[in-house]
């Protein structure tokens, strides 16, 4: 069996050989790391994507088999994005700088983490029509082939033909993102503003969410009238943090939950039947929503402080629910024996079915490279079949 009739049978709980090594690619900074201890080069490094071919050939270095986060990504954001400026500095280096988003971050020298945010241009209806809403026009060109990037292993792009994937001739998985249905929402609003537009002006709530997802309905839709055939369909969120969701469940339920249906739908009319979607942090409440509306594959399934796993949610949704995750991989920053550990604590995840472990985020730069190269080793001799 390929890496991906492997991903593919664990996902469908049908028989498999043993169980595919993924991983959910690396921090810049974990490859520079890596670079500079001679294991990659520098031009490897920067040159580094999900699915592109340098990713291709450190997975192999490494002892994976692929990484999951391979897809083909249509423009689902602002079209331009604003340009980017510095508002105001200040004398010790700290700046605020207007991003793409129309959104002002505090910059920081030296800051390694998020950046916080200070303003939004997007507060209220006039700027909405006046900035943002011909941003999210949807257009051909939002679709291009030009974008896959794919390694040897996935498939040759032939620019002249309409069937770009071939899926019967692919090793690798590779799938098709359909977008974000209100992260990059809450991307551009921010948390506090998401939610008092929810209090102050829910029509124009309820607008930016329509069009937002009619966006990435007409991206899905022409990618999979192209002829290109894909393994699964992929969303993007990040709206949860360590306690629970940034948005009312409820409030998810009844705005977005139909999006998520319409697109869904879709996408199993061309056959995929799994659909994958990558949420950060506490995920629980909004778990119903997704499988009602059509998304069965949780993914990174984050560790975290709450330990989350697949187990609870297996025994509250059954075989419904699959997962792509769920592997803690600070143990890369420890020792051997801390891999064993967390090697054998997964044996009884696999167990349950529908279920592929895989760090669950970017290896950061504390990640050693033996040890990720031993934890590969491990797991193949652990579920060989």
């Amino acid at each position: 069996m390929t890496p991906r009739q492997r991903a593919l049978a664990v996902l469908r709980y049908q028989p498999y050989d043993r169980l595919p090594i993924v991983h959910f690619g690396f921090w810049t900074e974990t490859l520079n790391k890596w670079a500079a201890e001679g294991h990659l080069t520098k031009a490897e490094a920067a040159a580094w994507a999900d699915g592109n071919p340098i990713d291709a050939e450190l997975s192999v270095k490494l002892g994976f088999d692929f990484n999951w986060y391979s897809a083909f990504h249509p423009d689902y954001g602002l079209r331009p994005r604003f340009e980017s400026k510095v508002i105001r500095e200040f004398p010790d280096g700290t700046r605020h700088i207007l991003n793409g988003d129309g959104v002002v971050l505090i910059n920081r020298p030296e800051a390694g983490s998020i950046p916080a945010e200070v303003d939004h241009l997007l507060k209220n209806r006039e700027a909405w029509e006046t900035l943002y809403k011909h941003r999210y026009a949807w257009h051909p060109d939002r679709v291009r082939k030009g974008w896959v990037r794919v390694n040897d292993r996935m498939a040759r792009f032939d620019e002249g033909g309409a069937d770009f994937l071939r899926s019967d001739r692919r090793e690798y998985l590779y799938g098709l993102h359909c977008g974000s249905l209100y992260g990059q929402i809450r991307n551009v609003l921010g948390v506090e503003g998401s939610a008092f537009l929810y209090a102050d002006d829910e029509a124009l709530f309820t607008e930016i969410i329509d069009t937002v997802a009619d966006l990435c309905f007409q991206n899905t839709k022409m990618a999979l009238e192209s002829g290109a055939r894909f393994d699964f369909a992929h969303f993007w969120e990040d709206i949860c943090f360590k306690n629970g969701p940034l948005i009312s469940p409820p409030v998810f339920a009844e705005k977005v939950g139909p999006h998520y249906k319409r697109i869904t739908s879709l996408c199993a009319e061309y056959g995929l039947d799994l659909v994958s979607l990558d949420c950060d942090g506490m995920i629980d409440a909004l778990i119903p929503i997704w499988l009602e509306n059509g998304v069965n594959v949780m993914f990174p399934i984050e560790v975290g402080t709450w330990n989350a796993s697949i187990r609870p949610w297996r025994e509250q949704y059954g075989r419904a629910l699959r997962g792509v995750g769920g592997m803690n991989k600070t143990v890369f920053a420890h020792d051997r024996a801390a891999i064993d550990r967390e090697v054998t604590r997964l044996k009884e995840l696999v167990a349950l079915g529908g279920y592929i472990p895989c760090p669950d985020h970017r290896l950061a730069p504390d990640a050693q490279w033996n040890l990720v190269r031993y934890y590969c080793d491990r797991m193949r001799e652990t579920f060989n079949g």
